[in-house]
């Protein structure tokens, strides 16, 4: 059965959190999950970014916060032979890292609230990307074990203040803690290594052990979307960007998307985008330019 993998984290030698760094060809980490919260930095690459229901271009400089067991994964495009193409850091703690109730304390509500608002994914924007990327450099370099805690908690306490954040899921959905929350990240992962292909809503009810009318009533009250929605929102996504990004034609964009029909495409990106994919094409190059 397609499911994200989930990724099982340890401390080293009783730390209460990790940094580390990594330098790849492509990022190589599947569409996974862990009960860890998440920041990750990227400091060259550039790809598509899935964060639940979520996928959004990334390029360097992208800082995303994940709360725990979110489903995510970033994937390279652009990559040359024998490069080193994708290189990141990532900050990774469990809530409880410091005590079970150290973030119930007054003098962290401002933190504790930004922890619970990560649930949806956060990116960060303007100068907060930039001095929370700084910082998280200057964090993982640090040696001395009391400094890291005090670069820790300031760089939790920045994140948390600013207001220069997009959630990546707009919808928090109605899931509850365990079965619900595993079927949805199996149905994600599916469409996240599918969506450019033909995909089956049967075979989506299949994995998430629902019947069809069940699974479409269960997908809809936890996204906020239909299971059709989401997939053909995966497929537009990936389509601009390749507009873009790439002088491909638009026909062969189309079929590259998992659009099976091209006029059925147009129509579909007019209604999305409110004019035809050359002329978006166009207007994005003029205004560039």
């Amino acid at each position: 059965m397609l499911k994200p993998s989930f990724e099982s984290l340890n401390t080293q030698s009783g730390q209460s959190f990790l940094v580390r760094y990594f330098e790849e060809k492509a990022f190589p980490a599947p569409y996974h999950y862990h009960p860890e919260l998440e920041l990750t930095h990227i400091i060259k690459g550039e790809g598509q970014r899935y964060v639940g229901a979520d996928m959004s271009p990334y390029t360097a400089g992208d800082l995303v916060m994940l709360g725990p067991d979110l489903p995510h994964c970033w994937k390279s495009e652009n990559t040359g032979r024998n490069e080193v193409n994708a290189i990141s850091v990532v900050l990774q703690f469990r809530q409880d890292c410091l005590g079970p109730d150290f973030f119930e304390r007054n003098e962290m509500t401002l933190i504790k609230k930004f922890l619970e608002r990560s649930n949806r994914g956060i990116c960060f924007h303007g100068s907060t990307a930039k001095e929370g990327a700084k910082q998280l450099r200057q964090l993982e370099r640090e040696t001395d074990p009391f400094r890291r805690m005090i670069a820790f908690l300031e760089l939790l306490q920045l994140l948390a203040a600013s207001p220069e954040y997009t959630l990546l899921n707009k919808e928090p959905g109605h899931l509850q803690p365990s079965s619900d929350q595993s079927r949805i990240n199996r149905v994600l992962a599916y469409i996240v290594d599918h969506f450019r292909e033909e995909v089956s809503l049967e075979r989506a009810a299949r994995i998430s052990g629902l019947t069809t009318t069940a699974f479409c009533k269960f997908f809809k009250k936890a996204t906020g979307k239909t299971f059709i929605e989401t997939v053909t929102e995966y497929r537009l996504h990936y389509a601009t960007q390749q507009l873009v990004y790439t002088d491909h034609a638009v026909s062969q964009i189309s079929f590259e998307s998992g659009f099976g029909d091209v006029s059925h495409f147009y129509k579909t990106f007019r209604q999305k985008k409110k004019m035809s994919p050359l002329r978006y094409r166009n207007r994005i190059r003029e205004a560039v330019d």
